[in-house]
């Protein structure tokens, strides 16, 4: 384990990282962290990048990378880092790993010669952060509603990795589930599982009579003519990434109570999202031989 690790800015998910990898044997400093972080006394701190840059091999940036595709997010500090001034200063041949890499992140990268790898693109991530993002979902429909979800009617539009376990859990708390999908498959599948299957395009016609709607399609599904048909009794928790599933706007002006949810992970479980991410990156660098 001759590989040194430098965990870059991020929230709790990230100092589960460097807690992980150093309780791996790994070396491990960290920076873009306040001084009362709590990390093992093992991560070796720095408060200079250019000593944290030598130290490292591998830099591991968070997820979400950034929030305005210019400055690296570091939400536990008052320090800022940009992209442009961090990949000037990587030198010799070091990784970088990062989560959610936008078009803008990678040409800087590119830029500086800088190799970078988008672990928010495995599978193994995606699938086992969609744990933590239902529960949270679920969470938010006990918190937000003043009835249970046994025997409330929910509608989960999306049949992807999300919508797979989130229909699953749901039917186990005892609601009755609608499950749209675009794809005949998914289709049969849906009713296979024992949900009422409805195409996404014509969710119209079942909307009206859900409790609970939560959707998973990261393109604008719920437009103004849609929310029309929702009740005003219904929560929607909107669980896509950016730009979302719901006319935000449209909903406030129909009254439709909605909860853009995003980043559940961070949010509910870091400890958990931590270490998801974590095994990730250590898959990444047995792939590579590193």
């Amino acid at each position: 384990m001759g590989k040194k690790f430098l965990v870059c800015g991020g929230d709790l998910r990230q100092v589960e990282v460097a807690k992980m990898l150093s309780g791996y044997g790994y070396s491990v400093g960290a920076y873009g962290f306040s001084q009362d972080v709590n990390i093992k006394p093992s991560v070796k701190i720095f408060d200079e990048l250019n000593e944290a840059l030598d130290f490292a091999d591998i830099i591991i940036l968070p997820l979400p990378c950034s929030a305005d595709n210019k400055n690296v997010n570091m939400p536990m500090t008052n320090k800022k880092l940009s992209f442009a001034y961090l990949f000037k200063q990587i030198k010799d041949e070091k990784i970088v790993v990062a989560g959610n890499v936008s078009s803008e992140i990678a040409d800087f990268a590119q830029q500086s010669n800088v190799y970078i790898l988008d672990y928010y693109n495995r599978e193994e991530l995606k699938i086992l952060n969609a744990i933590p993002t239902v529960e949270g979902a679920i969470q938010i429909a006990m918190e937000e509603t003043a009835h249970t979800i046994h025997s409330s009617k929910c509608m989960v539009t999306g049949y992807g990795r999300i919508g797979k376990l989130l229909s699953h859990s749901l039917k186990s708390l005892g609601a009755d589930v609608t499950v749209s999908a675009r794809t005949l498959a998914d289709l049969a599948w849906i009713k296979a599982n024992g949900y009422t299957a409805v195409q996404t395009s014509h969710i119209d016609s079942l909307i009206y009579s859900q409790d609970v709607i939560f959707n998973t399609v990261p393109t604008v599904i719920f437009d103004k003519k849609t929310l029309g048909r929702v009740s005003k009794d219904s929560l929607i928790i909107d669980l896509a990434s950016k730009p979302g599933g719901v006319d935000l706007d449209a909903a406030s002006q129909l009254g439709i109570r909605t909860i853009w949810a995003l980043s559940l992970p961070g949010k509910v479980a870091p400890l958990t999202a931590g270490r998801i991410i974590t095994d990730t990156i250590i898959n990444i660098m047995k792939e590579l031989g590193v």
